[in-house]
């Protein structure tokens, strides 16, 4: 496939190829293991020192399918499939931060990093720096040290809706040499490519866009092989050799982040994803582009008749005029800013409760970013383990909203909308 298609063409066209003969969508190898006749070729499998599969847990066909078509949507050089996005998070930090490190990472992230970050990777002897996004980069910076090993952004955060400020961040992490780590999910690749904005690792929850469908969990990292570690004394583990892999140096690798992340984290912590989930998101990934354009057209719609509604107090989507990130939208997000927005209903939580509860075809769950619309109160659920201090530095006040706009009718989507809150 020629690398200059459109993406809305790659979206279609990435992984398999009638060209060579194999199957246009890839067959689902349901196998943890695979057979090989002589005993040199698994050997040299277990020494990386050639490509193909030998245990599900490290890697597998019909995830690699996915994984190279995410790869090349992204602009990257290798991609990780991974058991969910959480998971995805997880390795990749692992992949270059241990006891005594630290990472630095927006506040304004969903609520489940935000655990993760604040919580358990401290008991791993990880420490979590947390900054205001909207800081001036001098603000910032002030939280680097000598064992500072990644920034981690979300280029539209979940659910306070902030447009993430590229030219800021990757500024910093070019001048400190530290990568530079943005989950992509709600944007995805076809509103916003972060490897041509300065990141050097992408992650998703494949769960939400890529799939579209609320139907495999998954997440996925992807190494954008733009990031120098040789020399670098911030990443020591990427230039002294590893033991177990008979003295590796990844830092002379041509893929350095993708191949230690697999080999040793992926190896260790087993958190791959399954074949089943990959085939699931490969073929629902084929229709992203179109997908995406309609998210975004009928979020506009909806965050429009929102926006003037008496009950509304506020409302989060950067396609409005008034959004403070609009003009940050319209540099990083041009072709469309997403399904997803925040917005706050007049009252308290009951009303708030009573308002989700009254919609009829908008369903209220655990989810975000597939083709059916769906409604969460963030406070009472996903950032609920956050206290109140937390929960205001998140973004995250009690009558907030979040709506995930789907690709249904648009005037379906608000009539439901009107009706319900009539009801408070």
């Amino acid at each position: 496939m020629e690398k200059n298609y459109k993406l809305d063409t790659m979206c279609v066209q990435a992984g398999y190829s009638p060209e060579t003969g194999e199957a246009r969508i890839p067959p689902i190898a349901q196998s943890t293991t695979f057979v090989y006749k002589k005993t040199q070729d698994m050997a040299d499998l277990f020494d990386l020192k050639s490509d193909g599969y030998f245990y599900t847990r490290l890697a597998n066909p019909t995830v690699a399918a996915f994984e190279s078509k995410i790869a090349a949507l992204e602009g990257g050089v290798c991609g990780i499939g991974c058991a969910s996005g959480m998971s995805a998070t997880t390795l990749a930090i692992l992949t270059v931060a241990g006891v005594g490190d630290n990472i630095i990472t927006s506040q304004a992230v969903y609520g489940g990093t935000y655990n993760l970050f604040s919580t358990t990777l401290p008991k791993l002897g990880i420490e979590c720096r947390f900054f205001d996004p909207d800081a001036p980069a001098e603000d910032i910076e002030k939280l680097i040290d000598g064992r500072t090993k990644l920034i981690f952004t979300e280029t539209i955060a979940n659910p306070a809706i902030i447009v993430l400020d590229f030219e800021k961040i990757a500024k910093i992490a070019e001048k400190h040499k530290i990568l530079f780590a943005v989950d992509n999910t709600l944007a995805t690749p076809v509103l916003c490519r972060p490897a041509e904005l300065g990141a050097n690792i992408i992650i998703h929850s494949s769960s939400k866009y890529l799939d579209g469908h609320a139907a495999a969990l998954g997440g996925v990292i992807i190494d954008i092989g733009n990031f120098d570690f040789k020399d670098n004394t911030r990443y020591s583990s990427f230039n002294e050799p590893d033991e177990s892999y008979h003295g590796l140096v990844y830092a002379d690798l041509p893929v350095a982040f993708g191949t230690k992340c697999r080999a040793q984290m992926m190896r260790d912590f087993g958190a791959i994803m399954s074949p089943q989930n990959a085939f699931i998101a490969y073929i629902g990934s084929d229709t992203l582009a179109l997908r995406m354009e309609r998210h975004s057209s009928n979020a506009k719609k909806v965050a429009k008749f929102l926006s003037t509604h008496p009950k509304i107090e506020w409302i989060l989507h950067p396609s409005l005029t008034e959004n403070k990130y609009r003009k940050l939208a319209e540099k990083y997000l041009p072709s469309g800013q997403g399904g997803m927005m925040s917005f706050g209903i007049k009252g308290d939580v009951q009303k708030c409760a009573k308002f989700m509860e009254a919609l009829q075809l908008i369903t209220q769950e655990t989810h975000v970013a597939d083709v059916r619309s769906c409604v969460l109160h963030p406070a009472s659920t996903t950032h609920r383990q956050l206290s109140e201090e937390d929960l205001v530095k998140a973004g995250v006040p009690h009558n907030l909203i979040r709506l995930s706009v789907g690709i249904e009718n648009p005037d379906d989507i608000i009539a439901d909308l009107e009706q319900a809150l009539e009801k408070i």
